[in-house]
């Protein structure tokens, strides 16, 4: 499978330091050429929004970046992010390059799928992209946001927005959930999955969860939540209730659920489903199991069980899933890192 190239609008300006942050992330998921994962990994290229591509770019904290390429580097490519904007075009003291929006609408005719982390809402709201689309940014910006584009309708009570070819996120560590969902929409759970893994972040944040939580996923010294979600996605094809991992826990099914809600954003049965579902997407895509036996390792029971969760959630059946992964990706995944045997719940083949 391609993964396509992604080019990152970087705007010439004094950026301080936390603002770099979605940039680094952005450098980190789709930069690092994790050829082990996947074969050919993204063409990632760095664009100045300022015409001043191969000069330093300045930044805060005593940094300053090199781009390559100008904004004529969006033209081709398949996916186009803006990480952040300039505190003062947030404040609305400042517009953006005037040379900017024209670049973005381009792109976007052209099929680019595009892209805002946190503030990088703004440039795609002025470029009219989100004009009469939902979308979201941080909490924080929410306002600014609404006030200077009311054609578009803000959600700042989750952690981003996937419509499409037009995709939008909170701040931090929401854009690292949209980039690794990015990546779980190109390349497959498994290689999302093993890309977390390696980055020591969740595998996978549903979009719709609350930017409002206390943590994403417990601290790994939580003596309540953490043990317990971890021995739930090691034991999903056990018939697990909302009974069983309170008393796991040592809580009331109550108190599970206040608190587990609290922690991620989501219902304890809606997170197994999700867990669950993931789990099937992974064995889809890196093994030859047959649907039934996938649905009983993932814990949905039956094949026609996953096949409608499935199909629900995902809009396409596990075979129609399945057969975008080669047979040779599959045969790597299997005799791999990925071996089918390390998979908790599965037993040696």
């Amino acid at each position: 499978m391609s993964a396509g190239s992604v080019a990152v609008v970087v705007i010439d300006d004094d950026v301080p330091f936390w603002d770099l942050y979605e940039l680094g992330v952005v450098c980190t998921v789709f930069g690092i050429p994790h050829h082990d994962l996947a074969d050919p990994w993204y063409d990632l290229r760095l664009c100045s929004a300022g015409g001043t591509s191969g000069l330093p770019v300045p930044a805060g904290g005593g940094f300053a970046l090199r781009t390559p390429y100008g904004l004529e580097g969006l033209a081709g490519a398949d996916t186009v992010i803006v990480p952040s904007v300039p505190e003062a075009v947030i404040e609305g003291d400042r517009e953006l390059p005037p040379e900017l929006a024209p670049a973005l609408r381009r792109a976007a005719d052209d099929g680019a799928r595009m892209v805002s982390l946190c503030a990088g809402a703004f440039a795609l709201a002025a470029a009219g992209i989100l004009d009469g689309r939902r979308a979201t940014a941080h909490w924080m910006h929410a306002g600014q946001l609404a006030q200077q584009y009311p054609q578009v309708r803000i959600d700042d009570s989750v952690l981003y927005v996937d419509d499409g070819s037009v995709l939008t996120s909170a701040g931090v560590t929401a854009g690292l959930d949209l980039c690794l969902h990015l990546v779980r929409r190109d390349l497959g759970a498994h290689v999302a999955n093993q890309l977390a893994r390696r980055l020591v972040v969740p595998a996978h944040r549903t979009g719709g969860q609350a930017q409002f939580v206390e943590l994403s996923v417990p601290a790994g010294g939580d003596e309540g939540l953490a043990p317990v979600l971890q021995w739930a996605t090691e034991h999903l094809d056990r018939p697990l209730t909302v009974e069983d991992l309170a008393r796991r826990a040592r809580m009331s099914p109550r108190t599970f659920f206040r608190r587990l809600q609290a922690t991620t954003g989501t219902t304890p049965l809606q997170w197994l489903l999700t867990q669950r579902l993931a789990r099937a997407q992974s064995l889809l895509e890196s093994t030859t199991l047959p649907v039934e036996r996938i649905g009983e390792l993932s814990g949905l029971g039956t094949g026609a069980n996953l096949r409608r969760h499935f199909t629900l959630h995902f809009g396409v059946t596990p075979s129609e899933y399945r057969r975008a992964f080669p047979a040779a990706v599959i045969a790597q995944s299997e005799h791999g890192a990925g071996n089918i045997a390390a998979t908790p719940g599965i037993e040696s083949m």
